[in-house]
């Protein structure tokens, strides 16, 4: 994952973008030992060690895919904010040996802000920065969950945040789709209601092994 990681960060042409994911997710900084590692939920998707950067990567190769099927996205505005959109989990979860919990920071804060301020900072401390790639990183980060009810501080208002939206919301789906099938008991078909779907999932007709016949 993280090889398939650093082919995509060098596929983004935008030199200023291309310096905030070094600075952020290159391979000697504090933070990418923290994201390579973190979790990427309490229970939902990807909850695990290296789920952040499962899900995150994920995330990123799709919209990296889709910016270009659709008119008037930028793709290396899309592709940054979809691999730092949830970069907030490393200070709202903790992987203790108790399991994955959210920190005091997390629940008096929320990953979103705390997504925020950490991009923000990093971008304050790299020279010329133009305000506009700030605004369209940070706009994505903002509003990822889609909606004020779902925890966004505000809603997407640009095709770049409504692409990273769509596929995050994709993505962890079909991550609680692969966590309710390892819980799923053998020979069984239909998982029941699970939250993290929002329905109860199906895997398909049930194939019998064949009976082995005595030597």
């Amino acid at each position: 994952m993280e090889a398939e990681l650093r082919e995509l960060v060098a596929t983004v042409q935008d030199e200023h973008l291309r310096a905030l994911l070094d600075a952020v997710l290159g391979p000697d900084t504090l933070t990418w030992e923290l994201f390579r590692r973190a979790p990427a939920a309490k229970l939902y998707h990807q909850a695990y060690a290296h789920g952040l950067l499962e899900h995150s990567l994920t995330v990123a190769q799709g919209v990296a895919l889709l910016a270009g099927t659709f008119p008037g996205i930028d793709r290396d505005v899309a592709v940054t904010g979809a691999l730092l959109h949830d970069i907030g989990k490393l200070e709202a979860y903790a992987n203790a040996a108790a399991g994955i919990d959210l920190t005091d920071a997390g629940r008096l804060q929320g990953e979103i802000p705390l997504g925020y301020y950490r991009i923000r900072r990093a971008i304050e401390d790299l020279p010329g920065f133009p305000p506009d790639r700030a605004q369209a990183v940070l706009h994505i980060i903002l509003s990822h969950h889609g909606s004020l009810a779902h925890g966004s501080p505000v809603v997407p208002s640009t095709r770049e945040a409504w692409l990273v939206h769509m596929i995050d919301n994709l993505g962890g789906k079909l991550g609680s789709f692969d966590r309710v099938e390892r819980e799923l008991p053998p020979g069984v078909a239909w998982a029941p209601f699970d939250r993290g779907i929002g329905a109860s999932a199906y895997f398909g007709p049930v194939v019998a092994e064949p009976e082995r016949r005595a030597a």
